[in-house]
């Protein structure tokens, strides 16, 4: 066994603009995501720094600034560039996003857009088999294109430039739960290496959970992990059903006083009543949200639905580091803290507190800690999420649907038929896993074109969400 390297992430869209003691907006280097990439980049580590939820070209631009993010002469790159993408797409437009600077990107982390946990970025139905045979069949055509634009930036720059490509790994990470599923994605799909992040919740001496949570995670079953909004952010969160953070949002809520002191102020964002950004799950703004929305005089039901909506964002940014606090005492006297947690859904079929070695004795099939819950594959889990979404997504837009929305849903749905037709041909394929489990995987996916088809039936006649395309005729 080896050290791993001590890898870096900036989450790209928290980047808050930053003041001085006498309240003066502090020059653009000084916001959140750029001075954490200053201090990873004039550290002597070296290692990755991983961009995760999207592009932030002020923070993208910045990189060019620092020397050890360039290869050397030797093609040696003391800091690498990791991104974590959703798709193909993005992978090209964020990585040619940095080749035309001279940097390259040494992986493409590909997460499934919902079956994960901490914030869910879905995509517009895109699932994630479709998504790395995308990438299986066109990495060299992506990393071909990345190389000419990057040596055009070098030689713009004045720099070496490189007859070969540096090395590109792809890799994939969400809901990944057996053996069996892991290796699959490593024969079939030809990646470079698989991600396991949930599971590790449970295993002590790797993540720092503090005990109540710890129990409460090894409970918990399918009904107890739910994508939620209580992100201020308001991107939808996977979230714990009781979480200790949660029950103190209820409790402030009961007494009056929704909303948190806002200590730490990460998730800053909304503009509507102050000049410097306040946050969502903040007292001062839902403090104000309230009172604006009781001038609307909304009926009883409609107005507790729109309260309901106000109070449900939790101080997501204090409390999910709270647990380090409270299991090395490091808070302060008498203070209590309230414990966030994120997990994917995947803890579900995990109910066990292990050590280290027991859980890697089961990434690698040595052991099994599946507990007796059904598990479906994690491509029939993700398509489960994704179906969710997309009803929630229907609903919501049953009411003066605009052209837009429109369009949207019905590339949504065009994109999850396609996915559900083209995991009825890959299933057959997994021969490592037994005749009734690539039996049940395809009842599950007929199941789903019934959900799908049944739907359409309800709201297509409210929506005219999926007309018909005009036939073209040539004469």
């Amino acid at each position: 066994m080896q050290p791993g390297s001590i890898d870096v992430n900036i989450m790209t869209k928290l980047d808050k603009t930053n003041y001085s003691a006498d309240k003066k907006q502090l020059p653009a280097e000084f916001s959140d995501a750029l001075a954490a990439l200053r201090g990873y980049a004039q550290s002597t580590l070296n290692s990755a720094i991983v961009f995760s939820a999207g592009i932030n070209r002020r923070l993208y631009t910045y990189v060019e600034k620092f020397e050890d993010f360039y290869a050397d002469a030797t093609g040696f790159i003391k800091k690498k560039i990791v991104l974590k993408v959703s798709d193909y797409r993005s992978s090209i437009i964020q990585g040619l996003f940095f080749a035309k600077k001279g940097l390259w990107i040494s992986e493409f982390r590909v997460e499934s857009g919902l079956n994960c946990g901490g914030h869910a970025f879905a995509s517009d139905g895109f699932l994630m088999g479709p998504i790395l045979e995308e990438f299986k069949n066109r990495k060299n055509e992506l990393i071909e294109g990345l190389h000419e634009a990057y040596n055009e930036a070098l030689k713009l720059k004045h720099r070496m430039t490189f007859d070969r490509p540096h090395e590109t790994r792809v890799t994939a990470q969400g809901g990944i739960g057996t053996a069996k599923e892991d290796q699959f994605l490593l024969d079939h799909y030809k990646i470079d290496g698989t991600g396991w992040a949930t599971p590790f919740l449970l295993v002590p001496e790797v993540t720092n959970v503090d005990p109540d949570t710890l129990k409460k995670l090894a409970a918990a079953g399918e009904n107890d992990l739910y994508l939620s909004d209580v992100s201020p952010l308001g991107v939808p969160f996977n979230n714990l059903r009781d979480n200790n953070s949660d029950q103190e949002k209820k409790r402030r809520i009961e007494a009056g006083r929704p909303g948190s002191a806002c200590p730490k102020e990460y998730l800053v964002s909304k503009t509507e009543f102050t000049e410097r950004p306040i946050c969502a799950a903040s007292r001062q703004y839902q403090k104000l949200k309230i009172e604006e929305l009781q001038k609307k005089n909304l009926a009883k039901e409609e107005f507790q639905k729109e309260y309901d909506k106000i109070v449900d964002k939790a101080c997501i940014c204090n409390d999910l580091a709270q647990a380090p606090l409270i299991n090395h005492n490091l808070g302060k006297t008498n203070e209590t803290h309230f414990t966030a947690v994120c997990p994917g859904p995947n803890l579900a079929y995990f109910s066990q507190i292990v050590s280290l070695r027991e859980m890697v004795d089961h990434i690698y099939g040595r052991i099994n800690l599946l507990n007796d819950t059904y598990r479906p594959n994690m491509f029939i889990t993700e398509l489960k999420m994704y179906f969710d979404y997309f009803k929630k997504e229907v609903e919501k837009g049953a009411i003066n649907p605009t052209k837009k929305q429109i369009e949207r849903l019905e590339e949504f749905r065009k994109n999850l038929t396609d996915g559900i037709n083209y995991y009825v041909g890959l299933f057959p394929q997994m021969v490592n896993e037994t005749a009734e489990y690539r039996q049940r995987a395809y009842e599950e996916l007929e199941q789903f074109k019934k959900k799908i088809k049944n739907l359409l039936v309800e709201y297509g006649h409210v929506l005219s969400l999926f007309p018909p395309k005009p036939v073209l005729i040539s004469i």
